[in-house]
């Protein structure tokens, strides 16, 4: 193998995977630390910076971080269970202790505009992220949504027990205080029409605003007790629904379904069901949402395909479903049969169907040089997320279909760079490169600036409050979050991925104490080879190939030092132990290069 290019940002990058799995690309392990130091406000601002909404995300994000945390497996031979660093309401814990007033701490507003005007549709997490990109660069920002208030899904389908108001109207209104005009209660119906109010770029982030319906026998005759899951949640949220009755179905395995059951159990659902045509593992619910339902006494019935609306001269009384099985064919491909059973009848009083979302963009003419794929999405590069109109672009739930809101949000990042280049005159498929530093983290001979013990604990749980207390009251939030004690024991569990290992092969001499005190063998010194052949040979189980191998140049012996990134702690031991400081603990800092002056090409100067 070729000795590793630790220059090549991408690198380092993959071992952190945590920031690596983030679309915003977070730097986790720092705000962590920060957390851990009590600087809540600095952490607060870290996540700012990337992800826009620490509050709302702390309380609401998908977390595809925590499946990726190294702590997650590294467990897997030690604990009965397995679990991750809870970054994610470690989050939240920055933005529930900052400081109350952080304005001397955000962006100003531009003093003077640059002259370029930019619409955006829609108030969601990927049209406000390109007006906080660009407002302070001087665009006259304008976020059109036909709600009066700004958040877009965040506010209309997510639950107030999940996240409180005050958290949206705060973390929106910084964005806002950047000089961002938001004209509420606007619906835009016609792309030409807004071309046409001279606006120099415009970005498309309505979302994927229309639920499926399903269209069975018995729809029609009993439609007033059967509703669109997130029509109904938006009535909720904006007060015109204020109760249900006893008896409830919801239809769906997605989050969407989980909000409506739990949504339904404090609107009067006394005997509410979520009923799925999947098993319960393949449920596209993230697992803390089925374990949210699951406590609050609803329960999730697997394999039954819905197959009509039962009713009484319009009045609905229930649903018929037909039992089926899951059947793997000899390639894995899974297909529904049925079981043979008697169809089942589950009586109810509403159905609340969530079996998933689309896009509508009937407001936008065919004629308007914007063009679609057969299943009615914008045709788009998916990095600049450019349409086929040069100053039209998309992002969020309406680019590339529903997904969540950390995705929306790397949207808007990529699209603030792609209409700040092309307003430049640039090419925007030329993207920045990110910002990266590498500094040693050495204080002494065996010290670091950093806590590398690595600390036993197993995953602390986040306090609820008592669900007798909470399903009385549907804008009573469930989750307490982490006071600051425990906040700083679940830090504590990180194992500081971006403190990297740097290996100096020219002050090395081969005397092994590195290799004699790894805790986890994770350093092997031997003859070079091909990447297949070498994984074979070094002192732990080399499995995850997804994570590369760290390899020096050649030593005076001619073996190569080998380190597998899967299998380190980056407890610095082996810097430690080192008598010639071969190995150094230095951390990694990767930070994405947003709209403005960065993201542009060096302007060459004139001869």
């Amino acid at each position: 193998m070729q000795p590793t290019d630790i220059r090549n940002p991408d690198y380092f990058h993959k071992v952190v995977d945590c920031q690596w799995a983030c679309p915003a690309h977070t730097p986790v392990p720092e705000y962590i630390r920060m957390i851990a130091a009590g600087r809540y406000t600095d952490a607060y601002m870290v996540n700012w910076k990337s992800n826009v909404f620490p509050g709302i995300l702390g309380r609401t994000c998908d977390r595809p971080c925590e499946p990726a945390c190294r702590r997650g497996r590294v467990e897997e031979a030690q604990a009965q269970r397995p679990e991750p660093v809870a970054i994610c309401r470690l989050k939240r814990v920055a933005a529930d202790y900052k400081d109350d007033d952080i304005s001397a701490r955000m962006p100003r507003p531009a003093a003077r505009s640059n002259g370029r005007r930019v619409a955006c549709v829609g108030a969601g997490p990927s049209s406000l992220t390109v007006a906080r990109d660009l407002a302070p660069l001087g665009y006259e920002v304008t976020v059109f949504d036909q709600d009066p208030k700004a958040g877009g899904f965040i506010r209309s389908q997510i639950p107030r027990f999940r996240l409180p108001e005050e958290v949206i109207d705060e973390e929106t209104g910084y964005i806002f205080d950047l000089g961002v005009e938001f004209r509420g209660g606007v619906r835009i119906d016609s792309m030409k029409a807004l071309l046409a109010e001279g606006f120099d770029a415009v970005f498309v982030g309505s979302g994927a605003p229309r639920g499926r319906d399903l269209d069975l026998p018995g729809r029609q005759e009993a439609a007033a007790h059967i509703h669109v899951g997130i029509d109904w949640l938006s009535s909720v949220s904006f007060g015109h629904i204020t109760s249900i009755g006893k008896r409830v179905i919801v239809l769906g395995g997605g989050n969407t379904a989980m909000d409506c059951c739990r949504t339904s159990r404090r609107l009067g659902g006394e005997d509410v069901k979520v009923i799925v045509r999947s098993g319960f593992e393949e449920m596209k619910a993230s697992p803390w949402e089925k374990e949210d339902a699951i406590h609050e006494g609803i329960p999730i019935l697997n394999f039954m395909v819905p197959k009509s609306f039962v009713h009484d001269q319009g009045r609905l009384t229930g649903m018929t479903f037909e039992k089926v099985k899951a059947v793997y064919d000899d390639k894995g491909r899974r297909s529904l049969v049925p079981t043979g059973d008697p169809d089942e009848l589950v009586e109810c009083d509403h159905v609340l169907i969530a079996v998933g979302q689309e896009n509508a963009f009937p407001w936008i003419e065919k004629d308007c040089g914007i063009a679609f794929d057969k299943w009615g999405m914008p045709v788009l590069d998916e990095n600049t997320l450019q349409s086929t109109r040069q100053n039209v672009f998309f992002g969020g739930d309406a680019a590339l279909g529903p997904k969540n809101i950390i995705w929306a949000v790397a949207h808007g990042h990529d699209a603030a760079v792609s209409i700040d280049k092309m307003l430049n005159g640039e090419d925007v498929r030329e993207r920045p490169a990110p910002g990266v530093t590498l500094m040693s983290q050495k204080m002494g001979i065996h010290e670091w600036s950093y806590d590398n013990e690595v600390a036993p604990d197993a995953r602390h749980k986040v306090p609820w409050r008592d669900v007798n207390q909470s399903l009385r009251n549907i804008k009573v939030e469930v989750e307490l979050g982490f006071d600051p004690a425990t906040a700083w024991k679940e830090a504590q569990r990180c194992l500081n991925c971006d403190v990297q290992t740097v290996f100096n092969e020219r002050q090395c001499i081969e005397c092994d104490a590195c290799v004699d005190i790894c805790p986890t063998d994770c350093i092997t010194f031997t003859d070079n080879g091909v990447e297949a052949d070498l994984r074979t040979r070094l002192r732990a189980p080399s499995t995850n190939t997804e994570q590369e191998l760290y390899v020096s140049d050649g030593l005076k012996t001619g073996r190569v030092m080998v380190k597998d990134e899967d299998v380190c702690l980056h407890c610095g031991l082996c810097a430690e132990r080192c008598p010639t400081g071969a190995w150094d603990m230095q951390k990694f800092l990767l930070t994405m290069t947003h709209a403005g002056p960065g993201c542009r090409a060096p302007q060459r100067e004139a001869a």
